[in-house]
């Protein structure tokens, strides 16, 4: 039987030889062992038992180290470098001994990620460094403060939206920490500070122009902002209100923290009187008169020591010491330079006070103003966008356009207060500056006084409330900067002669202006009478409660009340007569224990002392009105009332009573007459001892006061004052004052000088 085909051709295969073809390679044999291999490496470095750890190094939970952490800052897994942060605030949270110790390593690698591109890594720093500012000392803070803003400025200009709002969020940590380092040098250009910087960063996120052309700041404004998206509602508030927080400081940081009213405690208020120095031919006169009312600081008392008597000769058993010690200066104190000590007569002219216009408080004054400029146009496009939803008669407010509108009238606060104020003590205002703020105002007087509107049934806001007076008492601060400013360098306007022929577009817009501020004011007016008397404005649709002023609206009316009753011939005198009657009928009704009071006394004493003052060049004058001078004199005959009820827990405000009263005696006041004087007379003697019906005599407050105090001798002394202007002054022996004071110094340090007192009176 023949073969098959398949076993001939597996015949043929086993001995048949492969042949090659062009392109491939030698096949490799059938029985070949494949010996290639393949090795990866597994990395455990939490896990490691090669290497010995030192188990005193302090660890997070995960047993992470501070170094393991601030090289996880720089891992490229943006959760890892989150984690990082927070494992960072757990170690030094459960360590803070590490913070003083590892604080430049910490800022160094944290300040890499301010403009981190992940937002979950800039929303873990933003707490992270709010958290560690409040426990590193401002000192220790200050050193790493150019790298700080060197990072976040240049966040500012970062070409992501998010990331230059989060710079903004960075900036409000840095100026509630190290404020004057953030606007240093912000009106400057090319000066060391960061100011600039910070301020045209935010100018290129408002899309305000960052340029102010070839002249500087004397130049055109350019808008060169590359920022082309258009903020959100919420991020532009974001800008806005840290940028408010900027001027604020910055202002303040100028010179105005006195002037402007910032936000504080109604302990530590003080009462502003910038707004008198306009009255006055020179600035030293201004401060001398307001030197009169100056309280004496306790503390500065407890560095001077106990009060001792002089005597003519020195005997050792007093054991002073007549031999000075004085301080070396400090090393740090830097030498003159050659270019200080050639301008000599500049230094004299600036320590003087000299307000030239080349002096340096017109540049500082020119360079603000070039600011509001550059700023009024966004502050104005940003008010007409939110204010017809927050003004809206048939709606609550929204709460992110109502802060808004509050921003923005804080920054014209700040910005158009400090130019204001500056040049109506210097006769010399920018150009723009007033009209800006006319503008301003124009747009906000409609809607002024502002109330909340809505429903007759909703529920009532506090906080919107608050807002609200808020709202209108910076109006009344805005509209008090251009009658200031007005009323020193400008005359009044007749609106009659506007017929005239010769009569030019400019006056008749003169005379515009001028009708719309006397509508202006006597709203003012209105509106603060109002709250005075604790009146609260209403819409109509709610009714308004009744509740009295605070000390911080109080305090920051009364430059409007000055600019509103300090006029030559007032366009609204009906306005400023009433307006005057409720502020010193507010000053005899408010109660001794009343926060307002203090202010009350520093304000009407003041306007009390101008009548006799040589260099006041004012309009405002005690006794061109009966009835405003009989208002005057309540006022002031209820003053030793009012230190009786202060008792000796007040000494400051004792003080400012006492001072004020030896002043007017001492200037002769028309107040001060012949019945004022007896009937102080009498309203004195119960401060000294008191004759109870039951208890007998008791000591009265005097013996309150602090002990070796100095205003126990102001008080003795306005006591002599009053009883040498008294009918009993020959025979102090039977005047009844007299009695009770001496009664009052036994045994005290003052009996002494109470004897030398009188002996001078005889």
């Amino acid at each position: 039987m023949p073969k098959s085909s398949k076993k001939k051709k597996d015949k043929a295969a086993d001995f048949s030889k492969a042949k090659l073809k062009l392109g491939k390679g030698k096949q490799t044999a059938s029985n070949v062992v494949d010996t290639s291999f393949k090795a990866r490496s597994i990395a455990l470095p939490t896990q490691s038992i090669a290497t010995e750890r030192d188990t005193d190094t302090p660890t997070t939970k995960r047993r992470q180290t501070f170094d393991t952490l601030i090289v996880h800052l720089r891992h490229y897994n943006a959760a890892t470098r989150r984690d990082a942060i927070l494992g960072l605030r757990e170690l030094l949270d459960a360590h803070p001994e590490l913070i003083n110790t590892h604080l430049t390593t910490l800022v160094n690698n944290c300040v890499r990620i301010i403009s981190d591109e992940d937002a979950s890594v800039r929303k873990a720093l933003l707490p992270f460094f709010a958290w560690l500012f409040r426990r590193v000392p401002r000192d220790e803070l200050i050193p790493h403060s150019p790298v700080l803003l060197l990072f976040t400025t240049s966040a500012q200009t970062h070409i992501f939206p998010e990331i230059r709002i989060d710079a903004v969020r960075f900036l409000d940590i840095f100026l509630e920490y190290i404020p004057d380092v953030v606007t240093e040098g912000w009106t400057q250009h090319g000066s060391d500070g960061h100011g600039r910087r910070v301020l045209e960063g935010y100018l290129g996120i408002l899309n305000a122009g960052t340029a102010f052309g070839e002249g500087g700041d004397t130049g055109p404004i350019q808008a060169t902002s590359t920022a082309s998206v258009v903020l959100s509602p919420p991020s532009k508030l974001v800008v806005l209100r840290s940028l408010a927080a900027f001027l604020d400081h910055a202002v303040s940081e100028v010179g105005g923290a006195s002037k402007v009213t910032g936000e504080s405690s109604s302990a530590t208020l003080a009462t502003p009187t910038w707004y008198f120095s306009a009255s006055f031919s020179t600035t030293s006169a201004f401060e001398t008169f307001d030197s009169l009312l100056r309280p004496v600081s306790s503390a500065s008392q407890a560095r001077l020591g106990v009060a001792k008597t002089w005597f003519p000769e020195i005997s050792d058993e007093d054991g002073e010491d007549f031999v000075g010690q004085f301080d070396f200066p400090p090393s740090e104190v830097s030498p003159w330079s050659l270019q200080e000590l050639q301008n000599v007569d500049a230094a004299i002219a600036l320590l003087g006070g000299n307000k030239d216009n080349t002096g340096r408080c017109d540049i500082l004054v020119t360079s603000i103003a070039h600011i509001a400029r550059t700023l009024h146009s966004t502050l104005v496009s940003t008010f007409l966008d939110c204010a017809p939803a927050v003004f809206s008669p048939s709606s609550t407010p929204p709460d992110t356009e109502l802060q808004m509108v509050l921003v923005v009238c804080r920054i014209c606060r700040s910005i158009y207060g400090i130019i204001l104020q500056n040049t109506a003590e210097s006769i010399r205002t920018p150009e723009t500056a007033e009209s800006d703020l006319q503008v301003i105002l124009s747009y906000l007087s409609p809607y002024f006084p502002f109330t909340i509107n809505g429903s007759a049934m909703a529920r009532r806001d506090i906080k919107v409330e608050q807002i609200f007076q808020d709202l209108n008492l910076m109006f009344c601060e805005l509209s008090s900067f251009l009658v200031l400013s007005h009323g020193r360098r400008t005359t009044p306007l007749h609106v009659k002669n506007s017929r005239h022929p010769r009569f030019s577009r400019s006056a008749q817009k003169a005379a515009t202006t001028s009708l719309s501020d006397s509508r202006r004011v006597e709203r003012v007016s209105e509106y603060i009478v109002q709250l005075i008397r604790g009146e609260t404005p209403s819409s109509g649709v709610q009714p308004p409660l009744s509740r009295p002023i605070t000390p911080q609206a109080y305090v920051s009316l009364l430059p409007t009340i000055w600019s509103l009753i300090n006029v030559e011939t007032s366009e609204a005198p009906e306005a400023a007569s009433s307006l005057f009657s409720a502020v010193i009928a507010h000053a005899t009704k408010t109660s001794s224990t009343s926060a307002v009071k203090r202010h009350t006394i520093d304000f009407v004493g003041r306007l009390v002392l101008l009548d006799r003052e040589p260099q006041y060049i004012g309009a405002f004058r005690v006794g061109r009105d009966r009835e405003q001078d009989a208002l005057l004199e309540e006022w002031l005959l209820q003053l030793p009332k009012i230190m009786w009820e202060l008792g000796g827990g007040h000494p400051a405000s004792t003080e400012s009573i006492a001072l004020l009263l030896l002043r007017l005696s001492q200037r002769r006041s028309r107040l001060l007459h012949a019945k004022a004087y007896a009937s102080l007379h009498s309203r004195l003697t119960p401060y000294f001892v008191i004759k109870h019906p039951i208890r007998g005599q008791l000591h009265g407050p005097y013996s309150k006061l602090p002990t070796n105090s100095p205003v126990r001798r102001l008080v003795l002394n306005l006591v002599a004052v009053v009883i040498g202007q008294s009918p009993s002054k020959g025979n102090l022996g039977s005047d009844e004052l007299m009695s009770a004071v001496n009664e009052a110094v036994v045994d005290t340090p003052e009996s002494r000088y109470l004897s030398e007192v009188t002996a001078s009176m005889n």
